[in-house]
């Protein structure tokens, strides 16, 4: 099924479910160019489908009002709101009252069992692979993958997450601890990902011997 088969589908039926109200006509006037870029450019290149989506979902802040995320993702017990953030909107023109309410919005939506998750929108327009980059991150802590993946590519990935964390390079013996193995597979696992241009190998004094790794400029494009 091609994006737009989809997308038709999926938004007639939420307004079949929603038949009348500001529901309704939020999703009407709210569903607009950036919620649907960022369908066609991130979500649908990376889950083939908009199944557990809900557009123009709505909540209630901390004073008991009406907030419509652009996008919920409840696939059980997870509550993920995302949304997709204009510079003009929500940094320009934002006044302080704007952002202090924002601000408070969020931490009570996350006091409340959601998480939320924010996305530029000049990212979704013209870099949708970092938004996807991100996003699968996100994900892949409350789902596990629909294909198979190797203990090798959970490794990896665990082992990025850590050295985001430390702030610092990250040696073998980092590894080694942080994960209970052997230093042989901390060595491998660190050199994988340098030859996949992840971490970067920073030589010793003598220039001989690798034993730290820094993250790769494009990992921290990702986090900056």
């Amino acid at each position: 099924m091609l994006f737009e088969e989809a997308h038709l589908a999926f938004i007639n039926g939420h307004l079949d479910s929603r038949p009348e109200g500001e529901r309704r006509g939020r999703l009407e006037r709210g569903h607009r160019h950036a919620e649907i870029l960022f369908l066609r450019n991130v979500w649908w290149p990376l889950r083939g489908q908009l199944d557990g989506l809900h557009p123009e979902y709505e909540v209630l802040d901390w004073r008991g009002r009406s907030y419509f995320a652009d996008f919920a993702w409840l696939p059980g017990y997870v509550k993920l709101l995302i949304e997709i953030k204009g510079y003009t909107t929500h940094v320009r023109d934002m006044d302080r009252l704007k952002y202090c309410n924002e601000l408070n919005r969020e931490t009570f939506l996350y006091a409340m069992g959601y998480h939320v998750i924010s996305f530029a929108y000049d990212d979704v327009e013209q870099r949708p692979e970092v938004c996807m980059t991100l996003l699968r991150m996100v994900l892949g802590r409350y789902q596990p993958a629909e294909t198979p993946v190797s203990r090798l590519q959970l490794m990896e990935q665990e082992v990025i997450r850590l050295a985001i964390q430390l702030a610092r390079p990250i040696r073998p013996q980092d590894v080694k601890e942080h994960f209970t193995v052997d230093y042989r597979t901390a060595v491998r696992t660190l050199r994988s990902l340098s030859d996949k241009g992840w971490l970067l190998p920073l030589p010793t004094s003598n220039r001989e011997r690798i034993s730290r790794y820094e993250l790769g400029r494009g990992v921290l494009e990702y986090f900056n």
